[in-house]
């Protein structure tokens, strides 16, 4: 069974674009969605640009240019994906341009201190939406991002909270999105304790609000990536496998790094040849179709 890494990015944690084609060939990936993070310099922690290409510019840890010296190199093994800051008075002609000229076909990654649902990210997620692009969000709650010094921040939040997220699916129908991140996951359980740790432990209170809001908003899909994904995941496997099963044409592989924990994880919940084959590739291939280009509207 092959494999579609929802969420990647370049020259990231070790890896440069030898690397990352050995792995992806070593664990069966056929291609990989390559985010860009374009971020202000003081949005994100200063001991993090360790994992990050380098130079990390003033465009953020992941430039949209390291992504397509990857698809250069490699057409067929990488789908791009662009995120330009909402708050740029050119955000919506840098992404007409993006589709344009280097045919991205996905939004992100919008990891952001700003409110998800500011008029100015509603503007670009309804053009994305237009133009058949997913958009992948990244959720930190401030509560649980807390830094223990008054600078350069007093916490690492982003994107609101998951309200915030439900009033954006409300507010854009047509365009489908991917939760991602602590802020996202911690809502596997029908709690609260994701306002204070981003990794909340023990069993999963069904009901929790990535339940609810999978039942109710159908544009809304699970970014299966990083520590965050799995670390819930693994607080109830048995409610894991029950909540995909219930969903099953909504969650997405991912990986946000280069390890194989999630799909030995996956692979020993016994869900259906069917529920894996959507997991692993159909539900992303669903989301980004092979097209050669995209039609901007």
């Amino acid at each position: 069974m092959y494999k579609i890494d929802a969420h990647n990015h370049p020259d990231f944690h070790g890896m440069n674009y030898d690397r990352q084609i050995e792995n992806m060939d070593k664990l069966g990936i056929a291609k990989t969605w390559l985010l860009s993070w374009e971020t202000p310099d003081d949005e994100y922690a200063p001991e993090t640009v360790y994992c990050m290409s380098l130079p990390v510019t003033e465009r953020g840890p992941n430039p949209f240019s390291l992504c397509w010296e990857y698809k250069q190199k490699a057409p067929d093994r990488f789908i791009l994906g662009y995120g330009p800051d909402p708050r740029d008075s050119r955000c919506i002609q840098k992404m007409k341009s993006a589709i344009k000229t280097y045919n991205v076909q996905v939004c992100g990654e919008i990891k952001l201190r700003m409110m998800y649902d500011n008029p100015d990210a509603i503007e670009l997620f309804r053009f994305c939406g237009e133009n058949g692009l997913p958009v992948t969000l990244h959720f930190d709650n401030a509560g649980a991002q807390k830094t223990g010094r008054e600078f350069p921040r007093r916490s690492w939040w982003y994107g609101g909270d998951i309200d915030t997220l439900e009033r954006v699916l409300k507010l854009c129908p047509e365009t489908n999105f991917l939760g991602h991140a602590p802020g996202f996951w911690c809502h596997i359980s029908n709690d609260d304790l994701g306002y204070a740790t981003p990794y909340p432990d023990g069993p999963v209170i069904p009901g929790g609000k990535i339940e609810k809001l999978l039942e109710k908003y159908p544009n809304l899909y699970c970014d299966c990536s990083a520590g965050s994904c799995l670390r819930a995941f693994k607080r109830d496997p048995e409610y894991t496998k029950k909540l995909i099963e219930a969903h099953p044409t909504r969650f997405v592989y991912a990986r946000d790094y280069f390890d194989n924990k999630l799909s030995e994880f996956i692979d020993g919940l016994g869900l259906p040849s069917d529920v894996l084959e959507k997991f692993y590739h159909e539900n992303a291939e669903r989301l980004v179709p092979e097209i050669a280009q995209v039609n901007i509207k």
